[in-house]
């Protein structure tokens, strides 16, 4: 059992990642990235999934009996305990869908299910930039505003499945999501530049240096500050994670984001909490959803 492979599954409103890892953490072949489709119906996303777990298992020279496990990270909210997708905006057509049970009964091994946020930070604590940290403090930036929460190696779930949902708190006249967000950003820059771009361009600006795109990512790290200070002040944490497609914009960001956090979060004398990049790049999702499998075996 302890040279089985452990498989992870990152699934999102645009793409699909499988990918497999030993004990070690290292990744085993050649991941296979596909769309999604989200507006296809359920039953076509399933089968994507599955097609795309037995071809990297095919890839391998293996068969299913070398696997430990599956794990799946998956944009919510869930319902981790029964692994079913609840009224996900990003997956419209899978809502209660029960996706641990599809995938466990197809292959007949066990399938673990978790948010795709606690999982990109839970492969960072275990195999990233935050090993060896008690208490890991993570914030995902992507499409939307994801985190969470690790505790001596465990990720905390919640009591309804919720923990690390900031996305909904309020701020300002809205939400933290409608600044913390790829439409956020663009929406910065429209506001700024007075035309629309998407924050891959932005970006790209910033590093020519575009005084709009700059400004931009200024503004950015002011806004982000808020829901690191609120969770650094509630939870004290040991280090705090940033990964996620937009954290590739952190050095645009990070003066005005570390200037915002020292001031509003609670003075220690002293001491400040460290904020990380996340180090595992792209394979974040699949790495930290195999994890589920390897802790829990």
């Amino acid at each position: 059992m302890s040279n089985k492979i452990s498989i992870g599954i990152d699934l999102g409103g645009t793409k699909i990642m499988v990918g497999a890892i030993n004990n070690e953490g290292e990744v085993l072949g050649t991941p296979i990235k596909i769309a999604t489709k989200s507006v296809d119906a359920a039953q076509k996303i399933i089968e994507r999934i599955l097609n795309s777990v037995e071809q990297l298992i095919q890839q391998l020279n293996l068969t299913i009996n070398h696997i430990k496990g599956i794990g799946i990270g998956t944009t919510g909210p869930l319902d981790i305990t029964k692994g079913i997708i609840l009224e996900c905006p990003q997956l419209p057509t899978m809502h209660y869908f029960a996706l641990k049970n599809a995938v466990q009964s197809y292959f007949g091994i066990n399938v673990f299910v978790n948010n795709d946020a606690n999982c990109l930070i839970y492969a960072e604590t275990v195999f990233g930039c935050a090993t060896e940290k008690n208490m890991v403090l993570g914030f995902t930036l992507g499409t939307g505003i994801g985190s969470a929460v690790i505790i001596n190696g465990k990720i905390i779930n919640g009591a309804r499945s919720a923990a690390g949902e900031v996305w909904a708190s309020p701020y300002k006249e809205g939400i933290i999501e409608d600044y913390i967000s790829g439409e956020g950003v663009a929406n910065i820059y429209t506001k700024i530049a007075g035309i629309p771009k998407n924050p891959l361009e932005i970006e790209e600006l910033a590093h020519q240096g575009n005084k709009e795109a700059l400004q931009t990512w200024n503004e950015f790290g002011a806004h982000l500050a808020a829901p690191i200070a609120w969770a650094i002040n509630l939870l004290d944490p040991d280090i705090v994670v940033i990964g996620g497609s937009i954290s590739n914009a952190y050095p645009f960001f990070k003066k005005s984001l570390l200037n915002n956090l020292k001031k509003t979060v609670c003075p220690v004398p002293d001491k400040t909490t460290p904020i990380a990049l996340a180090k595992l790049g792209n394979y974040a999702g699949f790495i930290g959803a195999a994890c589920l499998v390897l802790k829990n075996n």
